[in-house]
């Protein structure tokens, strides 16, 4: 087989693989602007139905309340968790010993946890603490992931001990050093930490479901599982309401996609 012959196959395999991920978009998009009979018939042509779909939706749902919930906590837990994660993974890398090595593996373990087991605990701690339905009952469990500690312990592996010294005979503090050198020369990795936090949370549907036990505190994913919940569901109206639900997730990744794939790359060298 021939170069050519090789390079033709492998474009088209990858235009086939191409089309099959991005369908389920285009499906979702084509879906927002039929009607649920015609969702449900497999309709694949665009319809005119987006209107009466977004007039029915903005009737049987406070969409953006639940859009300014969503928001605002993955904002916030986006910013926390760069914050703390940084700062721990680079203390755990900078200033090492013993014991924050096993402190380290411990947080590791952890990953190996699933969430639903530590639920009802959590639940209880909160409910006893007076935090539901309240944005630090949202955040607390957030904050700090071990995946992002690990992630920028290993970023913080290249960062140079010379420039660390250098800093430090001049005068720099600690966190000078930190907020000054450490994190402008990081800027791709905190993309693609922001990237997957800010999805995470964005999508995070267990936890909110579990807190936010008033109506008001709800998130955009606990609207759409609410859409799919009666006798009856309208799919055009809730293929919309996802439509909707994935626009900011899109827009941060494609905005940040070339910095998500240099940070990543960076993190597991």
């Amino acid at each position: 087989m021939t170069n050519k012959s090789t390079k033709i196959i492998s474009y088209a395999f990858l235009i086939v693989v191409s089309l099959l991920s991005i369908f389920p978009l285009v499906w979702m998009i084509i879906a927002a602007t039929n009607k649920s009979v015609d969702v449900v018939a497999g309709k694949l042509t665009f319809g005119g139905q987006l209107l009466e779909n977004y007039r029915n939706l903005m009737a049987s749902q406070d969409v953006w309340r639940f859009f300014w919930n969503s928001a605002k906590y993955a904002v916030i837990t986006t910013i926390l968790s760069l914050l703390v994660c940084s700062l721990a993974g680079y203390a755990f890398e900078i200033y090492r010993d013993k014991v924050k090595d096993v402190i380290f593996v411990i947080i590791l373990m952890t990953m190996m946890l699933p969430f639903v087991a530590l639920m009802v605990p959590l639940f209880q701690m909160f409910s006893s603490m007076n935090l539901l339905n309240s944005t630090l009952g949202f955040l607390l469990p957030s904050i700090s992931t071990p995946f992002l500690i690990m992630m920028f312990r290993t970023a913080a592996k290249s960062f140079p001990e010379e420039i660390i010294e250098a800093a430090r005979i001049d005068g720099l503090s600690e966190l000078g050093i930190f907020f000054r050198m450490f994190m402008p020369t990081m800027k791709s990795t905190y993309a693609a930490a922001m990237t997957i936090t800010f999805m995470n949370a964005w999508n995070n549907y267990l936890w909110p479901k579990v807190i936010m036990t008033k109506s008001a505190s709800q998130t955009m994913p606990m609207m759409i599982s609410s859409l799919t919940s009666g006798y009856t569901t309208d799919y055009g109206m809730l293929m919309l309401a996802v439509l909707i639900t994935t626009l900011p997730t899109a827009i941060v990744f494609f905005i940040l996609q070339k910095n998500f794939a240099e940070g990543i790359t960076g993190a597991v060298k």
